[in-house]
């Protein structure tokens, strides 16, 4: 059986194909349709299984309702997590997300904006990679809704939102200080990103408002995309060449490769040996003891985030920029 056409759905409900069209894309209450119309529209569009054709109406409408969702790993649970809340939030909006991971590399992330921009995307949301400023700004310019979340690029006038990674970071590391640890460890990675210094500068600070000697040695700072393994051995020994007692790992996967590294050690965590991760994961919660972690208000972000977009998109005019900050939570587990 061939599908309706909106010419088809015009002549069962007796009304015109522009009315048809408004109550398809959302302007009905807008040109003043009775509800009463707009039901038997929407009756014989249900009940036909009428699918609009996509490129025809991006064609005359001037948008696609895709949404494109730039990240740095789409495989770390943190992006998969805030992607699936984001797409779920989108399509209840009337809007598609269609995603890719730039791997932190700047090559890809402009790659991937050229990608969205052919596909006509009406939006984008980027977690984005150091140097990808100009690009960005040539969206901004073009008046196209921007979007960064998770990591910042202060010199550009967009909006963001995102966690108070100092914040945490702070947080979690006086947690170990009030357990009476002294010589605490921060196992993080050397991306050149905003949210990763804040983790160190607040890791810092709490330490010397505790009056603690802040120990360089302590640092560890994982190259970006290390093999596993060399990273394992890294971890092993720093614990094995100090007196460590407490460590604060800047990422979920990074505390993870600690975990295995104490597994091989055979070091336990226990009133002697602390551990904190960051971005809570199952494998946290899983392990025994149960892993204390920063955890990041992902809801919260994925609904601002929606919320900005769609208020960006229905504006005629460029609407003030925000910069949203929520504030990440420490959960201390046994």
């Amino acid at each position: 059986m061939k599908p309706l056409s909106i010419k088809d759905i015009a002549l069962k409900a007796g009304v015109s194909i522009t009315t048809v069209s408004f109550i398809l894309n959302g302007k009905a209450k807008e040109k003043s349709i009775s509800d009463a119309v707009i039901k038997k529209v929407q009756k014989i569009i249900t009940e036909s299984g009428y699918k609009p054709n996509q490129v025809a109406r991006s064609l005359r409408t001037g948008n696609t309702n895709i949404i494109g969702l730039i990240v740095e790993d789409i495989s770390n649970s943190f992006f998969s997590r805030i992607a699936r809340l984001i797409e779920d939030k989108a399509y209840k909006k009337g809007y598609k997300i269609i995603y890719s991971s730039t791997e932190n590399k700047i090559e890809k992330a402009q790659e991937l904006i050229n990608i969205f921009k052919s596909r006509k995307v009406d939006a984008y949301i980027i977690s984005p990679v150091k140097g990808l400023e100009e690009d960005i700004q040539v969206l901004i310019d073009e008046n196209i809704p921007v979007i960064l979340f998770d990591r910042n690029l202060p010199e550009l006038k967009t909006n963001y939102v995102g966690a108070n990674h100092f914040e945490a970071s702070y947080q979690a590391t006086e947690s170990f200080i009030k357990q009476g640890k002294k010589n605490i460890a921060l196992v993080t990675t050397d991306i050149d990103v905003q949210q990763i210094a804040e983790r160190f500068e607040g890791y810092k600070k709490s330490i010397l408002d505790h009056t603690i000697s802040y120990q360089k040695d302590l640092v560890l700072n994982i190259p970006f995309k290390q093999n596993e393994d060399e990273t394992i051995t890294q971890i092993i020994a720093l614990l094995t060449n100090s007196n460590v007692d407490a460590v604060l790992f800047a990422t979920n996967y990074l505390a993870i490769s600690g975990l295995k590294a104490l597994k091989q050690m055979g070091k336990k965590i226990d009133s002697n040996f602390a551990v904190i991760g960051y971005d809570d994961h199952e494998a946290f919660e899983l392990h025994t003891p149960s892993i204390s972690t920063i955890q990041q208000p992902l809801e919260e972000i994925a609904e601002a985030i929606i919320k900005l977009i769609l208020a960006q998109l229905s504006s005629k005019a460029k609407l003030p920029d925000q910069k949203i900050v929520i504030s990440a939570k420490l959960i201390l587990r046994n």
